[in-house]
């Protein structure tokens, strides 16, 4: 990891437990191994550098990008569920902080290019695929079904490890009926009409 990425990931992890008040850039420097000097050279300011560790650490190197030409739409949409899913996990403490600050900074939180944003957009391009290769009913509100799956999606990686009486089973199983539901609600159709 180079010095830029272990800056912003040490920036990261202390927003995320402290929040902006507590992310002083002593402690992000003392994380990141380097004095602050440093960290002033690289991004300017503490909130410079903040707001970049947040658009980095929320927009997934691994994002997983359903396919151009739908095949099985069931096991696409499971194994891109799953992906989003833990990407949106494994950031969650960051975003629970960033979504609890975000009347008072919102500048922190880059509004489209978010894990959450990008995902959205590829799962609604996706549906337009299978609408367009008849493999989905034509009269869905495909916004509206976007809008369903990720914010399901997000509420369950966001508040499982909240309220786990909500979430009695594995995350694999909760989004296998997630997806279910979705294919009912889609009408969707495993092969091509």
């Amino acid at each position: 990891m180079d010095l830029r990425d272990r800056i912003l990931d040490a920036a990261a992890k202390v927003y995320s437990q402290t929040g902006f008040r507590g992310a002083t850039t002593r402690r992000i420097a003392e994380r990141a191994g380097v004095n602050e000097i440093t960290l002033f050279r690289h991004f300017g300011s503490k909130t410079r550098l903040l707001h970049e560790a947040i658009r980095c650490a929320g927009v997934a190197s691994n994002l997983c990008v359903l396919p151009a030409r739908p095949s099985v739409p069931r096991a696409e949409l499971a194994t891109w569920a799953l992906t989003t899913f833990r990407e949106l996990f494994a950031r969650r403490s960051l975003i629970r902080t960033a979504m609890g600050e975000l009347e008072e900074r919102p500048d922190l939180l880059p509004p489209d290019q978010s894990h959450t944003v990008c995902a959205g957009q590829e799962l609604h391009g996706y549906l337009e695929r299978l609408r367009s290769a008849g493999m989905i009913r034509a009269d869905v509100d495909l916004m509206a079904a976007t809008m369903m799956f990720m914010g399901t999606l997000f509420a369950d990686a966001i508040t499982r490890d909240i309220i786990p009486a909500m979430y009695r089973q594995a995350p694999e199983q909760s989004i296998g009926h997630y997806v279910d539901l979705i294919a009912r609600a889609l009408d969707l159709k495993e092969s091509r009409a």
